[in-house]
């Protein structure tokens, strides 16, 4: 016989900030974003939900679940634009982007995209305390770039098309990283058997 739970509703935006803080602390990410909602849609005002927001989208990028808390910091950016705020939110966006490169070769237009933000971010806030830290992001995130353009010009040249592995061999010549001295990316071998 299951068990039937009492639906929740009418509560205080502490009920829900405590419930969110909970889920989160059990690592139920899923109750936490509708616990969110039902604080968002319960207390539209309230002064929690922008913490609620910055400590899910947090949340769920150390879950890596990276659309989610990109979802959770663009909403923020647009409830709470305050220049502070957005750079706080843009920065976490990158960090974001960058986490979700686990193996390497993967999302080339998450990585052009994301190379094209973490300029502007540092071009828009160049006295930011989270210049280092981007800075940072975006040399590796140009290593990946270079790595996975070797990695597709040679696959068109195995492949016999020459055009395609012409336009990324000059891509490579032109790059101010082609004599940089690279460490290439490991990948693990039970992925090497499919790559």
């Amino acid at each position: 016989c299951a068990k039937k739970q009492d639906e929740l509703f009418n509560k205080p935006a502490v009920f829900w900030y405590e419930q969110i803080i909970k889920d989160i602390k059990d690592r139920d990410l899923e109750a936490a974003d509708l616990h969110f909602t039902s604080m968002s849609s319960e207390h539209v005002a309230s002064p929690m939900l922008e913490e609620a927001m910055l400590i899910l989208a947090n949340a769920h990028i150390e879950d890596e679940a990276y659309i989610m808390a990109n979802f959770y910091l663009d909403e923020y950016i647009k409830r709470y634009g305050t220049p502070k705020r957005v750079e706080y939110a843009s920065f976490l966006k990158i960090r974001a982007n960058f986490k979700s490169f686990a193996y390497p070769n993967r999302n080339q237009q998450l990585l052009i995209d994301t190379i094209k933000d973490t300029r502007a971010f540092i071009e828009r806030y160049p006295q930011s305390v989270y210049r280092p830290m981007v800075e940072t992001i975006l040399t590796k995130m140009e290593l990946g770039e270079y790595y996975l353009n070797e990695e597709i010009a040679s696959l068109y040249k195995r492949t016999k098309k020459k055009e395609a592995a012409a336009v990324y061999r000059e891509k490579l010549e032109n790059s101010p990283l082609k004599d940089a001295q690279m460490i290439k990316p490991k990948t693990p071998w039970h992925r090497k058997l499919f790559e």
